[in-house]
């Protein structure tokens, strides 16, 4: 598979190989979340709040220049690196792209297997949350064409 969505996976899977340990592909994924650019306070509602998530995960879907965006956000340090690592993947992506992507670097990276149940859930939650906002503009996008 091609696109940017593709890239980006391979660009992941190549850094976090840089990692012999977990402890450092951990620590790797809270520097993500402290590099996230912050969300609006006005978005941090039920409504962008993740279901299925232990901790609070607020995701914002928007669209400019006909690319997919999400602004994301949470309370928790690892959490917050897990969103950061997806919106860093999908956000600037096509719609159907996003809606498409099978995010194999998820397993390539072994994250799957490192994450408490818990945690694994709540990248789970937030994965089919940001496929379910690009299917919705997809099918706006498939609509209107």
């Amino acid at each position: 598979m091609t696109g940017i969505v593709a890239e980006r996976e391979a660009e992941i899977v190549e850094e976090f190989s840089m990692f012999d340990e977990w402890l450092d592909k951990y620590q790797h994924i809270i520097e993500m979340g402290q590099s996230l650019a912050g969300m609006d306070e006005e978005f941090r509602t039920d409504a962008y709040k993740v279901k299925g998530c232990q901790s609070q995960v607020w995701l914002q879907p928007g669209i400019e220049n006909g690319m997919v965006v999400f602004k994301a956000d949470s309370d928790a340090a690892i959490t917050k690196g897990l969103v950061a690592l997806m919106v860093r993947v999908l956000s600037g992506a096509p719609a159907t792209e996003i809606a498409a992507a099978p995010l194999s670097f998820l397993d390539a990276i072994g994250l799957r297997e490192h994450l408490s149940p818990t945690r694994s859930n709540g990248l789970v939650s937030m994965v089919k949350q940001m496929k379910l906002y690009a299917a919705a503009y997809a099918s706006q996008e498939a609509s209107r064409g």
